[in-house]
């Protein structure tokens, strides 16, 4: 890619970068079942994680108009209250709660993230052009055009992710939900190609959100609304280039000022393959425990260890954890851990929880929980170290495992058996096994939320592919209202 000289005012040819988002989101035909498939399910599991969080006062403050008042009656309604609002704080809104128990699907890779962030934005938008529609005698959206909006936004955050680690340069992974709503946003409220191309350009010229809310010593809940932030702004985004306004189509490469120089070590994006459906077919689901997903296969050890270690909890004299290159440099934490966003991403508390409770759910990062002692007392224990293979095989785009091993060794010098497991439930190689948890995970999650009848005619609308597609989406979303 050549750089543009900053001495010349010749507008520059758009970045391939963005032609590609752009060529992508505007002309590419989804022919996949496989990928509409999994979209289905991912539009269950991740409104399971939104009805969740409705349990937790920490993310239900921050639900509601972005200020008292501030709502718009035939607008965007958000899961599980009775909200209705602008699109952007919509976004918000269902993007803040769908992510807030860190319980949503997943893409590992050079970044990591969670793709189905994106649908805070999309179902925002989707509800709200539905329900225009409908008022100016119009027909709303269906279903099916939402599971295919998940499919690309998905797509672009994951193979943008393939080989580019953005959490390197210190910027969180959350920007690529800015960048894949953005262009999927503009192109549902009837952006075309230059419309797109301006608004993903808008995103990029953002920046990033640096990581550091995750990291200690400032891990915090940001962690958990940062996402709805993201596909918020790239509603707003999208706006804006819905008037007309102009790009920026050296956004990526122009020198000194683009992003590749300020914001990439003047690297330029490098990319494993073509846009497609390769995201969703491929993308893990969260479905057992409510953990960073680097963690899942360790606490699944965890809990195959329970039964052993359960009367030995004062006799262990240490414990060995192997996890992943990732996994050692983001969850392998020591010292006081402050709050549940601290705990959900330590690997050391979430292996420590269901040896010693056989279990592993989101209250389990409350106070009332991290307040036994005997968890501290475990991780004190713990020797946190990478496994080479697993290493290799989490690069491995034909395989995509998330290995964790976990032994415990005790005083008497006796120890259990070394428990490895490659994959979890929710990887594509055991969706088999996953399918029927994720669906009980949305009925436990949804179904205490909403009045019988409409509980029943939302199960049955999930029920059935092909009646979930042929849905308009404002019919749908008011089966989520409560």
């Amino acid at each position: 890619m050549s750089r543009v000289d900053i001495r010349s005012a010749k507008r520059a040819d758009w970045d391939q970068v963005l032609v590609d988002i752009a060529d992508y989101v505007c002309d590419y035909d989804i022919d996949s079942d496989l990928a509409f498939e999994t979209a289905h399910y991912c539009l269950m599991d991740t409104l399971a994680c939104g009805f969740q969080a409705l349990d937790y006062p920490a993310c239900t403050k921050l639900l509601g108009p972005v200020v008292p008042g501030a709502t718009l009656p035939g607008g965007a309604r958000v899961p599980g209250t009775s909200y209705e609002l602008e699109p952007v704080m919509a976004a918000f809104n269902i993007g803040a709660m769908n992510r807030w128990l860190d319980f949503n699907d997943t893409w590992l890779a050079a970044e990591w993230g969670h793709p189905s962030d994106n649908l805070g934005g999309i179902l925002a938008v989707a509800d709200y052009l539905s329900r225009q529609a409908r008022a100016n005698g119009g027909n709303p959206l269906m279903m099916q055009d939402v599971l295919a909006a998940m499919i690309k936004a998905h797509e672009i955050q994951g193979v943008l992710a393939l080989e580019n680690s953005y959490n390197r340069v210190g910027l969180d992974h959350v920007l690529l939900v800015r960048v894949a709503s953005t262009a999927v946003v503009t192109r549902m409220l009837g952006g075309d190609r230059e419309q797109v191309l301006s608004a993903v350009s808008n995103a990029w010229i953002d920046g990033g959100a640096l990581r550091t809310y995750r990291h200690a010593p400032n891990t915090g809940s940001r962690k958990s609304w940062a996402a709805g932030d993201a596909t918020s702004r790239a509603v707003r985004l999208a706006l804006i280039a819905m008037t007309g306004e102009m790009g920026y189509p050296s956004a990526l490469s122009a020198k000194t000022w683009g992003y590749y120089d300020v914001l990439f070590k003047s690297k330029e994006f490098k990319f494993q393959r073509p846009y497609g459906s390769y995201v969703m077919e491929n993308v893990l689901f969260k479905i057992s425990f409510p953990a960073e997903f680097h963690s899942q296969t360790a606490v699944e050890a965890g809990m195959t260890l329970h039964e052993q270690v359960k009367d030995r909890i004062d006799d262990i004299a240490r414990i060995v954890i192997e996890t992943q290159e990732a996994g050692v440099r983001i969850i392998d934490k020591t010292g006081p851990l402050d709050n549940p966003a601290d705990r959900d991403h330590c690997i050391q508390y979430m292996v420590a929880v269901p040896l010693i409770f056989g279990r592993l759910t989101a209250a389990d990062y409350e106070d009332d929980v991290a307040n036994d002692p005997r968890i501290d007392t475990l991780r004190d224990k713990m020797e946190v170290r990478e496994n080479k293979q697993f290493t290799t095989d989490y690069f491995d785009p034909e395989l995509r495992y998330i290995g964790n091993a976990v032994q415990v060794f005790f005083n008497d010098g006796t120890n259990t058996e070394r428990v490895e497991v490659h994959f979890p439930i929710g990887h594509r190689e055991r969706r088999a096994e996953g399918i029927p948890v994720l669906k009980k995970k949305f009925v436990d999650s949804v179904s205490t939320k909403l009045r019988d009848g409409q509980w029943n005619e939302l199960d049955a609308v999930c029920a059935e592919r092909k009646k979930l597609a042929a849905t308009p989406v404002d019919d749908f979303m008011a089966l989520l209202v409560a």
